[in-house]
């Protein structure tokens, strides 16, 4: 592409990425208007990120042909945080930890939603692997619509014994499979809490589910073979929501 730096693209993903103070390099805009647009260039403005004009063929040829909504970005390298920052984050907030692992999701839209609903249920960080897994690009930045700049993402080595040492921690670890022992609404998940879900095709796998405290399953018909990587995360995010809530509610 001829620029130093990583894409990502969306008018909300720009935007949060302006908000949050994330290094930006250079924002592409196109010839739509409306007031995102005009938030956009008023915030490049105020934080001195040079904005070029361009035409929708040069965003299509930028993106590969996303759907950009006529705005492109070239930012800094993402930054990844140890996984105690993550644990110092629910500390500071005085809240029993809530993660999330990601277990070789190899698809960033994936990553990017699954991202979004551990924001929305307020979780303090989620943890991937460093190989073998999709890392954050511009396609998982969309797919979470800004929220990866919201939440700590930690890459890790290895998963199983990143688990082990949550699990010396305090963290009580539940992971979520087809071949689980109980039904997920079964079990108690309001304290310090490592939610794991697998990915795509591969799952959890037998190291990582033999390392849990917990294996459980989301209820299904036969009809379906598997539920998508961002649902299973979701459904086990806001039952931890949810448990919690009726917890604080208790007299």
């Amino acid at each position: 592409m001829g620029q130093e730096g990583e894409l990502i693209w969306g008018r909300n993903v720009v935007i949060n990425a302006l908000r949050s103070g994330r290094p930006l390099n250079k924002i592409f805009l196109g010839a739509d208007s409306g007031r995102s647009i005009g938030e956009i260039r008023a915030l490049a403005k105020e934080r001195r990120i040079p904005v070029e004009d361009a035409h929708r063929r040069r965003l299509d040829d930028l993106t590969g042909g996303a759907k950009h909504q006529g705005v492109a970005a070239l930012v800094a390298p993402r930054s990844y945080v140890e996984v105690a920052d993550i644990l110092a984050r629910a500390q500071a907030l005085n809240e029993p930890p809530l993660i999330l692992m990601l277990a070789h999701v190899e698809d960033p839209r994936n990553l990017g939603a699954a991202a979004r609903s551990a924001v929305a249920a307020g979780a303090h960080g989620i943890i991937i692997p460093l190989r073998r897994a999709a890392p954050i690009t511009g396609a998982a930045e969309k797919a979470s619509a800004g929220a990866l700049d919201e939440i700590p993402v930690a890459r890790v080595v290895n998963l199983t014994r990143s688990l082990q040492e949550l699990k010396n921690s305090g963290l009580w670890t539940v992971g979520a499979d087809m071949q689980g022992e109980k039904l997920y609404f079964d079990v108690d998940l309001t304290g310090p809490l490592v939610l794991v879900v697998g990915g795509e095709d591969k799952g959890l796998g037998k190291l990582l589910a033999k390392e849990c405290d917990q294996v459980v399953r989301i209820p299904m018909q036969p009809k379906v073979p598997s539920l998508n990587t961002s649902v299973a995360a979701s459904l086990l995010l806001y039952e931890a929501v949810r448990q919690r809530i009726m917890m604080c509610r208790q007299p």
